[in-house]
């Protein structure tokens, strides 16, 4: 592990440290230019795989106030294929699902923003994040939180529940994903100074599912949806602060 380390340490010295992001290549209105640019400069391909980036180390990159863990989507929910109740046909996602579970703004429903459930507390469409006996991640809904004044008009009958289980994220689904990626070696991070040129590297241990479950449970790592109509992408990313982040650092070169 220490000679993989010392191999991303040098390709960081060498090809990103004391360099700004030249992404006058990449598409304008791509949001994750400077994050290509970085993984050329690293050696790393561009793929859309679950494994980690760089000998066995996961690669971050110091951008926004928040840092993505992944991009993973429930395994089981009301507009998928497998959904949580057999006694119920699947949802159309856009037509049925974020009609009634989502919220409408400028004239587009979704399933992001203030109607995205936390764990610990419902929001104010009676949404929650809640943990099962079996360490799965469940998004969940109760008509009797739902503080909406028109709720009884939005909400179909049959919907009108406890506890009714919108979405699920399956224990071994997750920490398979999570895992690949964060549980090898570990991972590391390129930070930028105000000007945007690159200035350090740093490393974290590695996080297996009962560690990522925990930040979690402790409101530390949050379920950031971005799904909406029209737009077939789940957009299911799992996100931390980068003071979070920054807690898990054991080393920086």
């Amino acid at each position: 592990m220490e000679g993989n380390k010392q191999k991303i340490i040098e390709l960081f010295n060498n090809n990103v440290k004391g360099r700004k992001p030249n992404i006058l290549d990449y598409d304008k209105d791509h949001d994750g230019k400077e994050g290509h640019w970085l993984e050329k400069q690293m050696n790393i391909k561009h793929n859309p795989y679950s494994h980690a980036d760089l000998l066995g180390y996961e690669m971050k990159n110091d951008t926004h106030s928040k840092t993505t863990f992944g991009d993973w989507s429930p395994d089981i929910a009301l507009w998928k294929k497998q959904t949580p109740y057999d006694s119920i046909p699947k949802l159309d996602r856009d037509s049925e699902f974020l009609v009634y579970f989502g919220n409408k703004k400028n004239n587009r429903y979704s399933w992001s923003g203030s109607v995205s459930p936390k764990i610990n507390k419902y929001n104010k469409f009676g949404q929650i994040l809640k943990i099962d006996e079996n360490k799965n991640i469940c998004a969940m809904y109760s008509y009797s939180k739902d503080t909406r004044t028109d709720k009884e008009n939005i909400i179909p009958n049959y919907f009108k529940k406890e506890d009714l289980i919108l979405a699920k994220w399956l224990k071994e689904s997750i920490k398979l994903k999570l895992e690949k990626k964060f549980n090898q070696n570990g991972w590391f991070k390129c930070y930028k100074n105000k000007d945007g040129i690159y200035t350090k590297i740093s490393f974290g241990k590695p996080i297996n599912y009962d560690d990522w479950l925990l930040l979690i449970k402790n409101g530390l790592v949050i379920f950031d949806s971005g799904m909406h109509a029209g737009n077939k992408r789940p957009y299911s990313m799992w996100r931390a602060t980068n003071a979070i982040w920054e807690t898990m650092i054991i080393d920086s070169y």
